[in-house]
Parts: C-alpha cells; structure tokens; sequence
C-alpha cells in the first residue's frame, strides 16, 4: 500500500544557488591554507593532548574546528559564508528566516518561549511537548494552558491535537494568549492538521509554533508530508540531526513568512544569541550547511531509495514475520491527518514480549538497534538514501524472536495529571526538598513526572501531587513502564517546593 501523505505538493527548491556549501567551503579553504594557528587550544588544527582522538577521528575534523569571528568565514565582506548558508537553509524550508543551531532543537524550543514573552503572558502548549519546552516557560516565565493530546490507547502512546482542541483551549486561555505550541509529527511518526491549527490560531490573533523536531525532512519529496512552515506555521524547530543528516546537536530555527514575522524575528535574534554559545561549534555549522545541501540537491534519489526500504522492510515484517506494522492505523484517530512513512512502527504485542526485551533480543540475535522502544511497539527509523541490508537484518531478527507463551497483558495508560497552583518557573526556582511519596500529596511539585508510556506529563513544576498521581505513577512503574523526571525508579520519594 502506498504511503499515505498530505496532498500539498513538496516545493521543489532545487534551485542553482543551493548547489553551493558555502561555510563549508569557506571552512575547508581556511584549512587548505593551513596558517599558523596561534589562538586558544582547541583551534590549532589538532589536540594538544592524547593522540587516540585523532587516530580515532583523523585529522580533518581538527582542521576544521575554528574559532568564531574568523575572518573569511564569520566576518567579512556581506554576505559572509555564514550569512550565506543561513538564506539557502531559509530557501530550502520555506522560511523568511533561518537560526542555525548548536545546542539541539532544545536550544530553539527554549529560544522560542522566551521570544514568545514580548506576545504575552500565557501560552497554549501540547501537554506532550518536549521537555525542553517545559524548560523554556521556566526560563521565560510563560504560564502554560494545557491541550491534551489523542492516546493511542492500543499501543500506549500519544499523538497530537486537533484544530477543534487548539479552540477550545485558546477560548478558556484568557485574552493575553502569547501563542499555540504544538509538536508533529509525534515519536511515532503520526502527523497533527498544521494548517487547521495555524487557522484557529490565527483566528485568535497568536503565532503557531510548531516542534517539528522529528519533520526536517517533510517537504522535501511529494511521498513525504509537507513542511509545516508550508502549512501557515509561524516559527519551526527542526532537529536536522534526526533525518536530515547534520551532525548530532546540530538543528535549526525556521520563521515563517506570517503576519508575526516582524516581532517574533526581532525577539528571536535576541533569544537565539543569549543562548547559543559564543564559541559554537564550526563543525556542527558545516553540518548543517551540508545538509540542507544534500536535502535540496539530492533528496528526491536518496528519499526514492528509502521510501523503497521503509516499503520492503512493511511488507517483509507483515508477510514474512506476522506482525501488524502500526502506523496505517493511527488515521483512525481524529488528530492524525498523514504519518511518516520513513518511521516504521511495528506492533510488538503478539510476541508476547514488550518493546524492551524485543529491543534487547534484536541486540543480542543480530546486533540491530532501533530508535523506539516502547512497551508494545518498537519503531526503526529509515534514513535518506539508507539501503534495505540494515532493514532486512531486523526483519530477520524479529522472525529470530521465541513463540510466544501468550499476548502481552493490555496496558492500563496513566492520564491523570496534576492541577496548577504556581508558574513553572516559580517552582523550579523555589527552595525545594524530597519527600517520601506518601508525604508529597497535597505539595507542590518541582520536577516534571511523566509515565513511559504514553509520555504525557502527569505532574510538571507548579502543580499540586495528588494521590491519584501518584498511584498512577506507581502503577506505570509496576506494569514495567518508567517515570521520566523520576528521583527513584519506583517513585519512592519526591522532589517539592519547601514550605
């Protein structure tokens, strides 16, 4: 079956002008003149210390890790390299504006909250949103109002919101809303209505922010969902490290063309410098020069050959292993309008085992690592142009996996959350002390819990710990999930504000 897909058409961006790499040019000619380096260390072409990293890496990664404000590379004649790159990664995704960034997506969700303060004083957030947004109304004093995302109740796990959820939480947010907060597509692949959320925030007169950490490269081939920049998003977080191919902690921020480009592009220079280092990494730039060039040059070979794996290795654990492969299903769900056909989800329940003991059993068997593992579902994330040899060696180890005694036990997901009495921000700073859990009902948390699966918050900074909370914490713990954020593995003491 064809993979499912939004029937926006991908922008076609190979343009000439993106066949250039021009940091990574600019990089490579520096070296090429190989100067006499005589600043800090860590530029000097290579370590001053143990020569086993350079065995390990070889010298060019070291020729190429320069400081920052060099000439010819940061400065100079405009546009410099830099300035250059950032309008051809603005060009390939659709944005009025590009940020490169060292420190993660989690860098741009933080450098977003705190550009979103100049809009307001609260903001309506996915209570499934990544930690790193939680981080960024601590750091930006923003008060949350909460839109719950769909729980796949067969699988244990969370997908998005609807434009009709965005609605109703926007009407009950007050009048000095700063903006929405949203993230698709999901760990799992499943894409929410961008457009229809962009409308209904437009409608309330706020910015869209969409955490498509896991969408860098959507729009970049006509089997593939379109970009949500593309979709009316007003400011985009992309980790081009997960399937766009920069190196790991490399991402980018995208501004839209929208009617709050003005304001939020102003805010978001300044944010953007206040946390990114003043001596970011140059390896990680070029990365990301690199890899844009290879999405708008190259894509549509590359992401031919992996939609032809991501489509075999469907087929193959279907007819060949037994197993459902997920994905298709999650259209049932009124929030998921496509899915990415690149993140093959499979349904691990029949074997009896949960995803961790197949994901142990793939490492052991055949030497297969996955990128999920949940408690009913292992997801395998095929990249661009990544051949079928690695696919086929998972389908081989699952069909390795021992019969099943029985079906995995259904799985009782933990929704229950807390309920609101301080800002993130004002409990995170605190005073705090740990408490036994059965002292922690009725006080304020400090930390963010949230139960693994379904991976939606139950308790976050400033909310009141109740007994049910903490029942479903324990009961997530006892049918073999985990807390994210917990102090002990099983929930036996808590973090809170002091008194």
């Amino acid at each position: 079956m064809a993979p499912i897909h939004h029937a926006v058409a991908a922008t076609d961006v190979r343009s000439p002008a993106q066949e250039a790499t021009p940091y990574l040019d600019a990089l490579c000619d520096y070296a090429a003149l190989t100067p006499a380096r005589l600043n800090v260390p860590g530029h000097k072409a290579a370590p001053a210390g143990d020569r086993r990293i350079v065995d390990a890496l070889g010298c060019a990664p070291f020729e190429l890790d320069v400081p920052p404000l060099l000439w010819g590379v940061d400065r100079g004649a405009s546009p410099t390299p830099m300035e250059r790159a950032l309008e051809l990664a603005a060009e390939a995704w659709g944005a009025k504006r590009t940020w490169f960034l060292t420190n993660g997506a989690s860098q741009g969700n933080q450098a977003t909250c705190l550009a979103l303060r100049a809009l307001g004083t609260t903001v309506v957030v996915q209570r499934s949103v990544h930690s790193s947004v939680i981080d960024g109304l601590v750091l930006s004093g923003l008060v949350p109002r909460f839109v719950s995302p769909t729980i796949d109740t067969d699988l244990g796990v969370a997908h998005g919101v609807t434009p009709a959820a965005v609605a109703e939480a926007l009407a009950d947010a007050g009048d000095d809303v700063a903006g929405v907060y949203i993230v698709t597509p999901s760990y799992f692949g499943a894409v929410a209505d961008v457009a229809g959320c962009a409308r209904v925030a437009h409608a309330a007169g706020v910015p869209l922010i969409v955490d498509e950490a896991w969408g860098a490269h959507f729009g970049f081939h006509p089997e593939l969902p379109e970009n949500a920049l593309r979709h009316g998003a007003d400011v985009v977080v992309s980790s081009t490290h997960k399937l766009g191919g920069s190196l790991t902690q490399s991402a980018m921020l995208h501004l839209g063309d929208g009617p709050f480009a003005d304001v939020l592009g102003a805010q978001l220079e300044r944010t953007h410098r206040a946390l990114e280092s003043t001596s970011a990494s140059s390896l990680l730039y070029a990365s990301l020069d690199a890899a844009r060039h290879n999405l708008a040059v190259n894509a549509r070979v590359l992401l031919d050959r992996s939609l032809a794996t991501a489509a075999e290795l469907r087929a193959a654990i279907r007819d060949e292993v037994g197993l459902d492969v997920a994905d298709e299903a999650f259209l049932r769900y009124d929030d998921v309008i496509a899915f990415d056909p690149l993140r093959v989800v499979v349904d691990t329940r029949a074997t009896g085992l949960d995803g961790q003991q197949v994901g142990a059993h793939l490492r052991d068997v055949v030497s297969v690592d996955v990128e999920v593992l949940s408690r009913a579902a292992i997801v395998a994330v095929i990249g661009p142009g990544e051949p079928n040899d690695n696919a086929m060696e998972l389908v081989r180890g699952l069909a390795l996996l021992p019969p099943a005694s029985g079906p995995l036990p259904d799985w009782e997901a933990a929704t229950v959350t807390g309920t609101p009495e301080l800002s993130p921000r004002e409990a995170f700073l605190a005073p705090t002390e740990v408490v036994p859990a059965a002292q922690a009902i009725g006080r304020i948390s400090a930390d963010s819990l949230a139960t693994y699966p379904p991976g939606i918050p139950n308790v976050l900074p400033g909310e009141h710990i109740t007994a049910d909370v903490i029942a479903a914490l324990q009961h997530c713990v006892a049918q073999g999930g985990w807390i994210r954020g917990a102090l002990t593995d099983a929930v036996t003491h808590l973090r809170v504000v002091r008194r």
